[in-house]
């Protein structure tokens, strides 16, 4: 077990302990396409999903996963930053407001995807997030659905947030 020390902007002193192997032993029902690092290199949140972070790269995540990926220290409106081009993500006060944000990780599901990805697991909350990651998922269907098979070029932004939940929108 590896203990990490945690701090940004919104916590002061975070610790939690790495209790799996970086990238291994997830639960069977959670099985994302992308790595955290993959979805970074790949342009997702417009770049600026740590603003607020000092030096826009978390302290507790590997400095290898943010080689080569375009970060902005605002929030890019537009979605250049994105692999689609386009914004598809709201603001972080909008998942405030909605309570989907978990004390000890004040940036949302993917900063917890992260430290899962990381090792860290914390009963009762990584089966609220890949209940969420299960439900998200519904936007493939739709894809599937009012798609051709391979045409990255419809439903965009559905492709975009899809993305930002680890599924690989460029295979459907």
């Amino acid at each position: 077990m590896k203990k990490i020390l945690y701090s940004d902007n919104f916590q002061t002193q975070y610790r939690y302990t790495l209790t799996e192997a970086k990238g291994k032993h997830f639960d069977p029902e959670f099985k994302p396409e992308l790595t955290p690092q993959e979805m970074l290199k790949l342009g997702v949140f417009g770049g600026a999903y740590f603003i607020g972070v000092d030096g826009l790269i978390p302290s507790d995540l590997p400095r290898s996963w943010f080689k080569g990926v375009k970060l902005s220290t605002t929030r890019d409106k537009q979605g250049d930053l994105n692999y689609f081009g386009l914004p598809a993500s709201q603001p972080l006060k909008v998942w405030q407001q909605k309570g989907w944000i978990y004390i000890d990780d004040p940036h949302g599901w993917f900063q917890w995807y992260c430290r899962y990805y990381m090792g860290r697991r914390l009963l009762g909350e990584d089966q609220r997030q890949i209940k969420r990651w299960k439900a998200f998922r519904r936007h493939a269907g739709q894809i599937k659905k009012n798609c051709k098979k391979g045409d990255i070029t419809c439903r965009c932004k559905q492709r975009q947030a899809l993305l930002h939940w680890g599924y690989d929108s460029r295979k459907i």
